[in-house]
């Protein structure tokens, strides 16, 4: 455990940062859940940008790499476009 002042203050914003983190990943991640299980070409093209927004707004922040992020929003377009109307 952490002895100076400083080494104390530095874990208790880690575990804040952390908590903040994992919120963000875990909505993004239940976004594309979302996206990917909507069968209606039309919502889920009006629903993609905001989980582009979001997966852009994660490797802006490095919480994911951007090739990741870019395979992802690839996978998503490529998956509405073979939806049917």
């Amino acid at each position: 455990m952490a002895n100076h002042k400083s080494a104390k203050k530095r874990v208790r914003q880690d575990l804040k940062k952390r908590l903040h983190n994992r919120f963000y990943k875990k909505t993004a991640r239940s976004a594309i859940q979302t996206l990917r299980e909507i069968e209606n070409k039309e919502e889920a093209q009006k629903f993609l940008p905001r989980v582009v927004s979001m997966l852009d707004r994660l490797a802006k922040r490095n919480q994911i790499h951007k090739n990741k992020a870019a395979n992802l929003k690839s996978k998503l377009a490529n998956h509405i476009s073979g939806l049917e109307k």
